[in-house]
């Protein structure tokens, strides 16, 4: 049974009546630019076709009521009282873009809704994210106002930041509310600039699930964005983004080692990302494979966010055939690598990758192949 039957069962079951819409927001994969939106740099996602989905119907007060097919507590609040930090954890997200678009002055009406998704938790691929961007869908359809998706990542972002307390870039909230099918996204995290970048022909992006799960706020992620920012100062711009790989050699001996690898991966990272959007313009799917694996090293060596799992996963996946390349992919210290995989032997690939990672580290990874979506949009009708 589809999610969408799933969530619209349920909801009949919670509320006694039947949601009139449904709305669904992506999860993503980045091809490259990893720890590049947080220094105004370049980044390279694609919607993915796993999403958070919300049956949900509007309400006539002010009370937002929300359940999850997969926990069991309840989201209830109100519009018209502050919203506090309290209560289950994927709430949180939901109470966090209310705020935020609370803070924006949209004029927001309750409503009832059921979630469900198909995202892995913990695994790198931005429920999170898809969790606040269908949440902002849903206020804009019940409550009216215009959806502009570069303005509700921005909120998005916002919430993530000051609610949640990760002090991460925009690319996740922003792949999600804007993805466009069969591409994948160049994203200027500066001026928000996009351009649509098609997927090389007869390739497929095979999402590869370590299982050790991460998280971010706790982890070193705020400390990296900590070591970027100081890097920047010492070169006196704004953001890593302003340093030419040049640049960087010239006054490399200005910093201290850490921090010179940090900086070095950013600067590197940024010239990858734009040479792989170039390779894909030329349906060049052994030079962005190439690009991948560099991009993966960098992250391993110099930016060290990745873990055993993460490296173990992405070295089976270079062995195998019809692999281009493969890397880690999100904020790291755990969950997914992707591979560029020719498509005729995609399934076969990923057979063969959860055996290899299974022989090595005696876990059982999960894998997907995917393929890219829009951003987040309304289902017109619910399911029978």
């Amino acid at each position: 049974m589809h999610l969408t039957k799933k969530i619209t069962k349920q909801f009949r079951v919670r509320f006694h009546s039947h949601p009139t819409l449904i709305v669904r927001a992506p999860g993503r994969v980045n091809l490259i630019g990893e720890h590049t939106d947080y220094n105004d740099g370049f980044v390279l996602p694609m919607a993915i076709n796993r999403s958070t989905w919300i049956a949900l119907c509007p309400r006539d007060d002010e009370k937002v009521i929300t359940y999850s097919l997969n926990r069991s507590e309840r989201v209830k609040f109100s519009l018209q009282k502050k919203l506090n930090h309290r209560g289950v954890r994927w709430g949180e997200y939901i109470k966090g873009m209310t705020w935020a678009l609370q803070n924006a002055e949209y004029e927001l009406k309750g409503w009832n809704g059921f979630i469900g998704g198909d995202i892995p938790i913990g695994a790198g691929l931005s429920s999170s994210a898809a969790l606040e961007l269908a949440t902002a869908k849903a206020f804009s359809e019940v409550s009216g106002f215009e959806w502009d998706g570069t303005e509700i990542a921005k909120l998005a972002q916002q919430a993530e930041n000051k609610w949640i307390g990760l002090s991460c870039g925009i690319m996740d909230q922003l792949i999600s509310a804007i993805g466009v099918e069969n591409h994948a996204l160049l994203i200027d995290c500066r001026s928000l600039e996009t351009q649509a970048i098609p997927l090389p022909p007869d390739t497929t992006i095979v999402v590869l699930d370590t299982t050790k799960r991460r998280g971010l706020v706790t982890s070193a992620y705020n400390e990296r964005r900590l070591q970027c920012e100081a890097a920047a100062k010492l070169f006196d711009v704004p953001a890593l983004r302003d340093v030419s790989l040049e640049e960087f050699e010239t006054k490399v001996h200005q910093l201290d080692e850490l921090t010179a690898r940090r900086a070095k991966h950013v600067i590197t990272e940024n010239a990858r990302t734009l040479q792989a959007v170039e390779a894909m313009k030329n349906s060049d799917a052994k030079t962005l494979g190439q690009l991948m694996n560099e991009s993966h090293d960098s992250l391993r060596d110099d930016f060290e966010v990745t873990v055993d799992e993460l490296n173990i996963m992405v070295d089976c996946a270079r062995k195998q055939e019809g692999c281009y390349g493969a890397k880690m992919t999100g904020g790291g210290f755990g969950g997914c690598a992707i591979a560029l995989v020719q498509a005729n032997v995609a399934r076969q690939f990923a057979k063969n990758m959860a055996a290899c990672y299974r022989i090595s580290t005696g876990l059982i990874p999960k894998t997907y192949l995917c393929r890219a979506t829009n951003g987040a949009e309304v289902v017109n009708y619910p399911p029978a």
